[in-house]
């Protein structure tokens, strides 16, 4: 992979969205709230925050995106999912996080309940999976849909035409762009790319990011999902378990290297899982060349409180 810098040129042209989790106490709140001030001067195309399994964290989701169309610039994006509930319970999820002004889900069907090994059932009066979630989205209003995509296909699909097939039927539904699953190889998502086309589906594919901030987590979640992680990182991170400094050094420039390998290929807009972390997430748009608007403009003005002036 190339390790050179974007040029102005592709710079110019590159867009950034970014993923967050709903906070679980008052420490976590704060250092999301740093994370997306510190990140919102890069004018995002949207940040997206995560909904738990089951709607384990309905509130704390809402909550954020809220505060996020409420106190900032910045558009917000509501993930959502309808494993474990009735297709009128997820639907007035839907209706509520409309209310708060949100416009735009990442409709995912949801991990299976009972934990990793488990197989997924639906809910027999509800959404099947997410075509189907998609789909009933797009009956209560004409939200924007984004839909999850997988280089290296669903760990439960049992080949690449049925994994394809789902998203096709996704975007039959109504979904306007997909963002991958991470992935570490850029030729597995170039060949993705390649599949996709070739059924016909024309919509962004947009490449997700995860940038390494503790390798054997990583590895372990990768394993999870069906992410491969080449041998290359392990080597790369091997001795740092101690060093979180060198560590974040380390992570920083791969993640920049697949980046501006992408661009090379033509890509142009990533979507970065922050980890509630802005420091590599930060540190890998200003490699790319990605300057925003120091001035904080990203930030609404208010009456009181909020996040403060954006870095």
């Amino acid at each position: 992979m190339s390790s050179r810098s974007a040029s102005p040129i592709a710079a110019d042209r590159i867009k950034v969205s970014f993923e967050f989790f709903p906070p679980k106490s008052g420490d976590m709140e704060a250092t999301l709230w740093e994370s997306i001030s510190r990140l919102a001067p890069f004018n995002p195309d949207f940040v997206s925050v995560t909904y738990g399994a089951g709607g384990s964290t309905k509130q704390p989701t809402l909550n954020t995106v809220s505060r996020i169309a409420e106190e900032t610039a910045l558009a917000a994006a509501a993930h959502l999912t309808c494993v474990g509930a009735t297709r009128e319970a997820v639907d007035a999820v839907a209706r509520e996080f409309q209310a708060a002004g949100i416009k735009h889900f990442v409709a995912l069907r949801g991990d299976a309940q009972g934990g990793i090994g488990a197989k997924y059932v639906p809910h027999p009066d509800g959404y099947g999976n997410a075509a189907e979630l998609v789909a009933g989205l797009k009956a209560i209003d004409d939200f924007e849909i984004s839909v999850a995509a997988y280089p290296e296909k669903h760990p439960e699909s049992p080949d690449y035409a049925l994994d394809i097939d789902m998203l096709k039927r996704k975007v039959d539904n109504g979904a306007s762009r997909a963002i991958t699953q991470f992935f570490f190889e850029n030729d597995h998502y170039e060949r993705y790319v390649e599949r996709v086309r070739k059924a016909g589906i024309f919509i962004p594919i947009v490449p997700g990011i995860l940038p390494i901030h503790n390798f054997g987590q990583v590895s372990r979640f990768a394993s999870m999902c069906g992410a491969s992680v080449p041998a290359r990182l392990a080597h790369r991170f091997e001795g740092l378990e101690n060093d979180p400094e060198t560590r974040a050094l380390v992570a920083t420039a791969l993640a920049a290297e697949q980046v501006n390998d992408l661009i090379e290929r033509g890509v142009d807009d990533f979507h970065f899982y922050t980890m509630n972390r802005a420091q590599l997430v930060y540190a890998i748009c200003h490699i790319l060349g990605l300057r925003g608007n120091k001035d904080g403009t990203a930030q609404k003005s208010r009456k009181s409180g909020g996040m403060g002036a954006a870095a």
